[in-house]
């Protein structure tokens, strides 16, 4: 099954990809390879999921918002390469997840991209090496940004 068939399969809708709040690329392509630029939980209304693990938001809510996040990011890929058919690999993914000092549960809450991921590209493309850690703070006070690397047919 294609990446885009299963994408559908899912019954998900993407978000608008986002436009880059600064002075960057929302993706880089250099031999194959993309380098895609953190991103947030933006939301289909264009608002961002907004608080703290540990405080405003509980690991179910967290993992929501990596899950948006990862939905921003596949509407990035979607619209640079034209299909996710054209992802071969999830490489890297780097999770940063604000929270309140001592929140333990950074990888619980990144797992909501890792798994969207795994059901996009697959049980073997899907799921690449990650990092997830807490951070006291992260722009716009988003919840999460997750940054990613894979692998593109060039």
């Amino acid at each position: 099954m294609s990446n885009e068939a299963r994408f559908e399969s899912l019954g998900l809708e993407l978000p608008p990809a986002p436009k880059p709040a600064g002075v960057y690329k929302p993706l880089v392509i250099v031999n194959g390879i993309a380098y895609m630029s953190g991103h947030g939980p933006l939301q289909t209304n264009k608002t961002l999921i907004t608080g703290r693990l540990g405080l405003d938001l509980d690991i179910e809510a967290g993992y929501d918002a990596a899950r948006q996040a990862g939905l921003c990011m596949l509407a990035t890929l979607k619209a640079n390469l034209g299909s996710l058919d054209k992802v071969k690999r999830v490489i890297k993914l780097f999770g940063l997840v604000q929270c309140v000092d001592g929140f333990a549960d950074s990888p619980s809450v990144i797992n909501g991209c890792s798994e969207l991921f795994r059901d996009v590209f697959g049980e073997d493309n899907g799921v690449g090496a990650r990092s997830a850690i807490g951070t006291n703070a992260l722009p716009a006070k988003m919840a999460v940004e997750i940054e990613a690397i894979f692998e593109v047919e060039a």
